[in-house]
């Protein structure tokens, strides 16, 4: 049977940003740790696709800086998340 559980931003998401990776981006003005900015729809979600880009290495520096990188599971999560409608 098909995992068909719906991805929370609060429960399954944020939980996945260290502290240090939060406070070292929101200086960037990247909110990592909020779901309003990440879930903003003004901008076609961008802000989500610019940190999923940055933590796949799509875009450079990857995302957490100096690593650890996020496994498979944790970016396919991250990707669920997305498509599922970005759910707080």
């Amino acid at each position: 049977m098909k995992n068909t559980a719906t991805v929370s931003f609060a429960r399954d998401i944020r939980p996945l940003f260290r502290p240090e990776d939060v406070q070292h981006m929101k200086p960037m003005g990247i909110l990592l740790d909020d779901f309003k900015y990440m879930s903003d729809n003004k901008n076609n979600y961008d802000n989500a696709q610019r940190v999923y880009d940055s933590l796949t290495g799509e875009t450079q520096p990857q995302m957490p800086m100096n690593g650890p990188y996020w496994s498979k599971d944790k970016l396919d999560l991250f990707q669920k998340w997305m498509q599922g409608g970005y759910q707080p």
